[in-house]
């Protein structure tokens, strides 16, 4: 894929509603001392109920347009990454380019999971490289509260509700665009049960009346995601420096998956970079999902941290399994 594509607007929105540690003492057996130790998570934003993932795409979008320049008319397409859509049908994509009041684009749902974003990157590129005058939105968008089992404690503590949006394009419109470089994708379906929501689907359906089972609701074995989590983002960074010329010592900014604080301290240690370049803000969010990667952007630029000229490294990994690696440039 040889066209030059660039991210020319970012913009994140979470939910007012903040859910301590100390509010989770009062649902399940644990502590924000068990909590902190474990995940580093302190907050997480949790959505009111009924609230679709849309609408929060639909905040997040609109701070990324605007920063772009491009009006929702103006759009093409539209990628919305999510493991809890608005629904099976109609998807997630076509509400949110009816709430913005796009003009009829090409839109589209996309389950990677906590990958998803980096997923939506790569296929955005791809319209990108097939039509050079395409405006691609693309957001990333979960409620995971509405998939929280209340009663696993395992589980419980670690997720939040936000979204994250960026508009691509094959020209820069924003003043400090991000270009996209090397972008590697990799998924692993034989290990698809360790981390799951499988209730509903047509793998395990329900009968009308039959009461929702434990199935509806995140599962996750964590200690064998760790282990995959770290192996595998960091094998895949040093893959996208070996392949773009570079090692690690030319990255000025690592942006990885937000899931907890332990993985983001080892995939860093792993691959041998400063610690006051990796970038982590899972105490304020907790993990996010497919949403993470680009909050964590949009603050990262908000705050000043990617300077002209900086490289970012950004990875992520999540369910299917699925993971992938690649290189911004400012």
């Amino acid at each position: 894929m040889s066209a030059t594509s660039y991210i020319n607007g970012l913009g994140f929105y979470v939910p007012p509603r903040e859910v301590t540690n100390a509010d989770l003492e009062d649902l399940v057996e644990t502590s924000d001392e068990w909590i902190t130790a474990r995940t580093g998570i302190k907050v997480r934003h949790h959505a009111e109920k009924g609230t679709p993932s849309s609408d929060l795409a639909c905040e997040a979008a609109k701070i990324a347009l605007r920063q772009a320049g491009v009006e929702p008319g103006e759009l093409t397409h539209i990628l919305v990454a999510s493991c809890t859509p608005d629904s099976y049908c109609p998807s997630t994509a076509t509400a949110l380019g009816w709430k913005l009041g796009a003009n009829t684009p090409m839109a589209v749902d996309l389950n990677a999971a906590c990958t998803g974003f980096l997923y939506s990157i790569e296929m955005a590129r791809a319209l990108v490289c097939a039509n050079p005058h395409a405006k691609v939105l693309v957001a990333a968008a979960e409620v995971l509260s509405s998939r929280t089992n209340w009663e696993d404690r395992t589980t419980c503590v670690l997720f939040g509700d936000g979204a994250g949006a960026a508009v691509i394009s094959a020209e820069p419109t924003d003043d400090t665009p991000l270009r996209i470089g090397k972008l590697l994708l990799r998924s692993d379906g034989q290990y698809g049960d360790l981390l799951t929501i499988l209730g509903g689907g047509s793998r395990t359906p329900y009968t009308l009346g039959e009461t929702i089972r434990e199935d509806f609701f995140i599962a996750m074995e964590g200690r064998e995601i760790f282990k995959h989590a770290v192996r595998n983002m960091s094998a895949l960074c040093q893959e996208v420096l070996e392949e773009a010329g570079m090692s690690i010592h030319d990255v000025d900014l690592l942006v990885p998956h937000q899931a907890n604080l332990r993985i983001i301290e080892a995939l860093g240690n792993r691959l041998k970079i400063d610690r006051d370049k990796v970038f982590s803000n899972v105490q304020r969010y907790g993990n996010t999902s497919a949403a993470s990667v680009p909050i964590a952007l949009t603050e990262c630029k908000e705050g000043g941290l990617i300077e002209p000229g900086a490289s970012v490294l950004i990875t992520s990994f999540g369910a299917g399994l699925t993971w992938g690696a690649g290189l911004l440039h400012a």
